[in-house]
């Protein structure tokens, strides 16, 4: 119970986030870096603190950062872990709950050592055949265009909608983690 409790506040955060923020307070759609990151353990995967469950690592990019830097800054501030940026490979044009734009980048390992951080609770490598089950369902569509990558011309446009279907699957994988402890 004690486990469930302590979701509530994530839950209040992750609700304005989501809901209210991009519509009342900010001017600008959000653009988030996020890094699929291959070795020959697997893929990289972050367990995020708020919400609990595995995503690719990534986040927003610092003012005059470039997207590539932001994503290998991102990755290695989460994850330990040192990448070489080989491209991006897709965006996700999302609306609904959230709406913004995810540029997804496919990563080599070059170095580092894995540990979780202040923003991820856990991080670990994954067979990609093998995935978790709580693996976040926005997820699922960018691994699947970076594993199949073969250096494209351009990046793949996705438009995808994040509707109440990919939040109760996400309350669902994050209350089952929880409870496991």
């Amino acid at each position: 119970m004690r486990a469930l409790l302590g979701a509530l506040p994530s839950y209040a955060r992750i609700g304005w986030w989501g809901l209210a923020a991009p519509r009342l307070t900010e001017r600008e759609t959000l653009v988030v870096h996020q890094a699929v990151v291959l070795s020959d353990a697997g893929v990289l995967l972050a367990e995020r603190s708020e919400l609990r469950g595995f995503e690719l690592p990534g986040g927003e990019a610092q003012p005059g950062e470039t997207g590539e830097a932001a994503v290998a800054r991102e990755v290695r501030e989460e994850t330990g872990i040192l990448v070489r940026v080989e491209g991006c490979v897709a965006e996700y044009q999302r609306t609904g709950f959230r709406p913004h734009r995810a540029r997804i980048y496919l990563c080599r390992a070059v170095g580092g050592a894995l540990r979780p951080s202040a923003e991820t609770t856990r991080v670990a490598w994954f067979d990609p055949r093998a995935l978790p089950d709580a693996l976040f369902p926005w997820s699922r569509g960018p691994l699947a265009d970076a594993l199949a990558a073969t250096a494209p011309a351009a990046p793949l446009v996705r438009r995808e909608h994040q509707g109440l279907a990919s939040v109760l699957t996400a309350v669902a994988i994050d209350l089952r983690t929880r409870l496991r402890g």
